[in-house]
């Protein structure tokens, strides 16, 4: 069945790219002399003189070549075999999109879950008004302004990095009623988290104005310590609930041990490292994590060795970030960049020099600062969506007979929410992230435009716009698969969200 959906696709696009444009159009106000050479040229090399439903079985033949290992999806107009131009656009398109994906769905489906459990709240009227306002930007006009005010002019605020005072008072205030919204209680709550939240911000600020940060940036031992215990904190609360001994034990001395970590670490932290130095620093984070999970705990190890593992996970992401911020002054004033980091084309600066692309951390960097402005821009247009559907879905959840069950039998407010209710909530939200990650090969079309990578979005807009039947029947059979792959996908993972749905043979 998969098959047939997904040639049936193949073949109505095919037909509605042949019958919808003319590549002969080109040559309707032509002078030259061999204009009909040319066009005879085109009509023999294009089949042009065949009907598109015959065509289409042409092309498909090289499809189903691969049965008999002879796959082939022809060649584009430019003389270059499709399968070789995808492979160079696949790496692009998914360097582009999944991180924004990924921060899209973890903070979108966070906060609409907040929204939810704080119904008719300040915070979910302030994150229903941001979701809406989202959703309703067209992705180019928010493109081009991040390429003003986060490249051009911030570019232009590092010749002098100092945060004046007013600025600073404004962005204390907001991020104050922020955290005050977030938090949320009484008026006396509100305005407690409201002063604490506008003070720290302030002293924070104020701290990175006279270490001038924003030029010789680094979280140091501090920054690191401070954000393990945060990391400590959010998990524990959802895992056990911050009222558990051997929770905060377990999360708590995680955080700790990750800190003391963080100079030894720095020997697998070379020039000369690679994903597999990355990959061994996680190993030995989690490693910790899980010993001391089950060493404060004698029963239910599971519950603390859990809350091990994610402290680890999530506490060891700060001290790769510090490293890579400290190659930043180098990074910034290199012949290359020119003291002006933030860039607003391209996917890498091909003017680093050799010494610079070897080492993995000035290179990785290059990399991050080229991903920020599309990765923000993807980021904000996919986070309302997320936000819109995971609230919708939880608040139906908490309303369900088996969750007043629960209540009922005087389980804690926590454990009915992470346990029963986004459990439960996540079912109708597997189809849309499933899908979602099978679109990541289809590109975003406009994103790529305005910051000008060539991935498979551009490509799909090169075929359409230079009729290439093979280069945009190539995009299309990859995404159509993808997606369909997708959605069954979607359905083994039912069973594994929803313990009572059970695939029958």
């Amino acid at each position: 069945m998969m098959l047939v959906i997904v040639f049936g696709a193949s073949f109505l696009a095919y037909n509605l790219q042949a019958y919808s444009s003319n590549p002969l159009s080109a040559f309707t106000e032509s002078t030259e002399k061999n204009k009909a050479y040319l066009m005879a040229a085109m009509i023999r090399n294009l089949q042009l003189d065949v009907p598109p439903p015959i065509r289409y079985f042409s092309w498909l033949r090289g499809i189903l070549g691969g049965l008999w290992g002879d796959f082939d999806m022809g060649l584009t107009r430019t003389n270059v075999p499709v399968t070789e131009v995808l492979a160079q656009a696949i790496p692009v398109t998914i360097k582009l999109v999944i991180t924004a994906t990924f921060l899209a769905i973890i903070l979108g489906v966070t906060v609409g879950m907040l929204t939810a459990i704080r119904q008719y709240s300040r915070f979910d009227y302030v994150i229903t008004f941001i979701s809406f306002l989202l959703f309703s930007l067209p992705i180019f006009w928010v493109a081009v302004l991040l390429k003003e005010f986060m490249a051009i002019q911030f570019n232009d605020f590092l010749a002098n990095p100092r945060i004046p005072p007013t600025v600073i008072v404004t962005i204390s205030l907001f991020l104050g009623f922020v955290m005050a919204g977030f938090v949320g209680g009484t008026r006396r709550q509100f305005i407690s988290v409201l002063t604490g939240g506008a003070i720290f911000t302030a002293t924070v600020l104020t701290f990175m104005n006279q270490t001038n940060w924003f030029l010789e940036p680094a979280l140091g031992i501090f920054g690191v310590t401070f954000l393990a215990l945060c990391s400590a904190a959010i998990v524990i609360q959802l895992i056990s609930g911050l009222d558990s001994k051997k929770g905060r034990n377990a999360g708590i001395g995680t955080a700790i041990a990750i800190a003391m970590l963080y100079y030894p670490l720095q020997a697998l932290m070379t020039a000369e490292a690679s994903f597999i130095n990355i990959l061994a620093i996680f190993a030995v984070t989690i490693s910790s994590g899980m010993g001391i999970g089950y060493v404060v705990s004698s029963i239910d190890r599971r519950v603390y060795i859990r809350i091990g593992i994610f402290t680890a996970l999530l506490a060891t992401f700060p001290i790769i970030v510090d490293r890579f911020m400290s190659e930043f002054p180098g990074y910034m004033n290199s012949d290359a960049i020119g003291g002006r980091p933030v860039p607003t084309l391209s996917q890498r600066n091909d003017l680093l020099t050799p010494e610079q692309v070897s080492n993995f951390w000035v290179s990785g960097l290059d990399t991050a600062v080229h991903l920020l402005l599309p990765t923000i821009a993807l980021t904000l247009i996919s986070f309302a969506g997320y936000v819109r559907f995971s609230r919708g879905s939880l608040l139906e959840v908490l309303n369900m007979d088996y969750i007043r069950t629960a209540r009922a039998k005087g389980l804690s407010e926590r454990t009915v929410i992470v346990r029963h209710g986004m459990r439960n909530a996540m079912l109708p939200l597997t189809t849309i992230l499933v899908n979602d990650f099978a679109g990541l090969l289809g590109g975003a079309i406009i994103t790529e435009g305005v910051f000008a990578w060539k991935g498979m979005g551009q490509l799909f807009n090169d075929a359409l716009r230079g009729y290439d039947m093979n280069l945009f029947m190539g995009v299309f059979i990859l995404s159509a698969t993808l997606t369909v792959i997708a959605n069954f996908v979607a359905d083994l993972l039912y069973g594994v969200v929803d313990p009572r749905i059970r695939i029958r043979k």
